[in-house]
């Protein structure tokens, strides 16, 4: 019996009901996320499951026959870190999608990996709650990739990254065993916090199976939005970190550059643009010295007051700030924000980076992108979440992989980020993208302690090997 006839006597799948699948198409679409990286090899198979008993089953399975295995959900990562490598097991949990329990008076809600995001907070909102944690992908993204990569999102400033969110974890580690974590209290503090440790461990410790995550009450009253142009992205940075060094605390702050806005012009149409602050503008300039747009929203009760605190802090920047006629037209910018990723996509093959340094450096952070770019002859379409100094610098390229001079751009990148004290992700994860600078930034013994670390959890390496760890 073949290693695959095997694993679908194991999970029961002898008369191929779909859980086992080997089919080219299937094992292709494993081989890429949303990075722009694709594997050069196919996995062995992918697993489709629908229960805890099918990732046990499978886990006990591949550590019998020392077979690795890659933890996938909604394939929306960015980082590279759920892609099936030669004879792995793509284990993907995306049919796990039910909220298993909300308990409003608690404010917490239990879910499989696989809800996602606007699915979690469609079934809430009646009840005058929300899940907090908001990608730009919320509405294709799934929770359990949410904890895997400690994502972020618009509102990280105000609300936290996942790991805020996140109160206990049902885990099946490598061997098969389920172990729970965390607590369903406001408070605890017993013994080590697995919780926290397996949030952003991108699949390497165990397989995320259920989740209880915290739900936050509605904002009161309408948000307030205000669209800000500046004379150049630099001088657009600094403004932002002047908001924050004057104690407000936006809900959202982003921050466009030229080079982007022109890409969401382009792919939107400027239709898209009417009867918000971005009438008008077009964007289109490939360095730092033009003008760039900030968006910024507050919510709750005091967001009038908090908005008309920030003009005067904004002008004294340089910034030329204009009201949102009301909360439908602030949400129409945040849609034009949220249609970045799209609008660079529709140009070409892209590498999303995803680099953060402190608050007051971006400004330095987005002049070293601009010179990087004229060094290699690329326009960086970059935008922020200027709120906590995560910046998405996006390379554009043609071809099935990406060009050297791509990845010494980058390279450049995250030296410069480093170099502000920054790190290499925010939000995204290291993956297979990132994990040649990770040494560098965690140093030699705290990056020897964490490959210990994953030992203890997975003795044999079978869980998303090649992935964060370099060798």
């Amino acid at each position: 019996m073949s290693t695959i006839d095997q694993l679908r006597a194991a999970l029961g799948d002898t008369d191929g009901n779909g859980t086992v699948v080997t089919d080219a198409a299937t094992l292709d679409a494993a081989r890429a996320d949303r990075s722009g990286f694709v594997a050069a090899e196919t996995a062995l198979a992918v697993v489709f499951a629908a229960s805890v008993y099918d990732v046990q089953t499978t886990l006990r399975f591949a550590s019998q026959h020392a077979i690795p295995v890659v933890p996938r959900g909604a394939g929306t990562g960015l980082a590279g870190g759920a892609i099936g490598s030669a004879g792995s097991i793509v284990l993907d949990v995306s049919r796990m999608d039910r909220i298993l329990e909300i308990d409003a008076e608690n404010e917490l809600a239990v879910v499989e990996p696989g809800v996602l995001n606007d699915a979690l907070n469609a079934a809430v909102q009646p009840l005058g709650l929300w899940f907090a944690p908001d990608p730009a992908s919320k509405a294709i993204s799934s929770i359990g990739g949410n904890i895997a990569t400690n994502a972020g999102g618009l509102l990280c400033a105000k609300y936290g990254v996942t790991r805020e969110a996140v109160l206990g974890l049902a885990v099946v580690l490598a061997d098969g065993r389920l172990i729970r974590t965390g607590h369903r209290t406001v408070k605890g503090v017993t013994g080590y916090d697995l919780t926290a440790l397996f949030t952003g461990s991108e699949g390497t410790l165990g397989v995320i199976v259920e989740a209880t995550v915290r739900l936050r009450p509605l904002p009161d009253g309408a948000p307030v939005t205000l669209g800000v142009f500046f004379a150049d992205v630099a001088t657009a940075a600094a403004g932002a970190a002047s908001v924050t060094a004057a104690r407000l605390r936006p809900a959202v702050m982003e921050l466009i550059d030229p080079v982007a806005l022109a890409f969401i012009r382009s792919h939107l149409g400027a239709d898209a643009f009417i009867g918000t602050p971005l009438e008008g503008a077009t964007g289109g300039a490939t360095d730092a010295a033009a003008p760039a747009f900030l968006l910024v929203q507050f919510d709750g009760p005091a967001a009038g007051a908090e908005a008309q605190a920030a003009l005067p802090v904004l002008a004294g920047c340089g910034g030329a700030a204009q009201l949102a006629a009301d909360a439908a037209a602030g949400e129409r910018l945040l849609a034009i924000r949220r249609a970045f990723h799209a609008s660079v996509a529709a140009g070409g093959e892209v590498l999303i980076e995803d680099v953060s340094v402190p608050r007051s450096s971006m400004a330095e952070m987005f002049v070293a992108i601009a010179e990087i770019g004229r060094r290699h002859g690329l326009a960086i379409p970059t935008v922020a979440h200027a709120g906590d100094g995560n910046l998405h610098p996006n390379f554009i390229y043609t071809g099935d992989s990406v060009p050297d001079a791509v990845w010494q751009a980058a390279d450049e990148l995250f030296r410069a980020a480093l170099a502000l004290g920054g790190t290499l992700t925010g939000e995204h994860g290291v993956g297979l993208l990132k994990r040649r600078w990770l040494a560098e930034e965690l140093g030699d013994d705290s990056y020897a302690l964490q490959r210990d670390l994953k030992r203890v959890f997975d003795p044999q390496g079978i869980l998303n090997p090649g992935k964060v760890f370099a060798d």
